[in-house]
């Protein structure tokens, strides 16, 4: 199963993630979990300072943009 963390504050570029995220995972037919991380301490830990950041099974994979469900299959394959 993947583990898939968005983490961001809540704002609508946030949510544009999750949404993408969930559509990728639909996609490819995997089992997933997803996480949102909206505490700033926990974020920070990751070593993340722009939001929104995807990270897959622990390892940040993007941070400062909104990627695409087509993007997020590319990491998820």
């Amino acid at each position: 199963m993947k583990k898939i963390q968005i983490l961001g504050t809540g704002c609508p570029k946030c949510e544009q993630l999750i949404r993408n995220a969930e559509s990728a995972a639909k996609t490819l037919g995997i089992e997933y979990e997803i996480e949102k991380v909206k505490d700033i301490n926990r974020i920070m830990t990751f070593g993340v300072m722009l939001t929104p950041a995807l990270v897959i099974d622990g390892e940040v994979k993007s941070a400062g943009k909104v990627l695409s469900p087509e993007d997020i299959i590319k990491i998820l394959k």
